[in-house]
């Protein structure tokens, strides 16, 4: 097993944050790395709710992606299972600090060996997300 961590401060309440997440249309803006676009065909945001997607990369790329939603606490955590090559948990959890939130995103990939294969794009591009977030938000990144 090996877990990729990061977290951002970002200066918008939870509760801020949280909107950014469930809003279908504001997580197909900022999901993923930098240039990359999403088509959602299934958003059921509820615990056990699916999650269907294509994930469109800069040079037009698609790359489908299915998850679950394993667990929702409103303001305060999302836990993500992708169900389909790469199989991962992303647990994004949201802190109140002063002046915001903290976002603590952890990937957990139960197999180290394509943890070890990934590192270069996940690493980068998990920062990227949050950069990304941070923009929707009317953050600068």
């Amino acid at each position: 097993m090996h877990t990729f961590s990061t977290q951002r401060s970002l200066a918008a309440s939870p509760a801020e944050v949280f909107a950014a997440i469930q809003d279908p249309q504001r997580l197909a803006r900022w999901w993923g790395p930098a240039g990359f676009s999403n088509v959602f065909e299934v958003f059921d945001f509820q615990e056990q709710g699916r999650w269907v997607f294509t994930m469109v990369g800069p040079d037009g790329t698609r790359y489908p992606n299915q998850a679950r939603f394993a667990r929702i606490e409103a303001d305060r955590q999302v836990v993500i299972e992708h169900t389909v090559q790469p199989l991962f948990q992303l647990t994004i959890t949201l802190s109140p600090v002063s002046g915001g939130t903290r976002v603590q995103w952890d990937q957990v990939f139960e197999d180290a060996a394509v943890a070890k294969a990934i590192a270069a794009i996940v690493e980068p591009a998990n920062e990227q997300n949050l950069d990304r977030l941070s923009r929707e938000l009317g953050l600068s990144a």
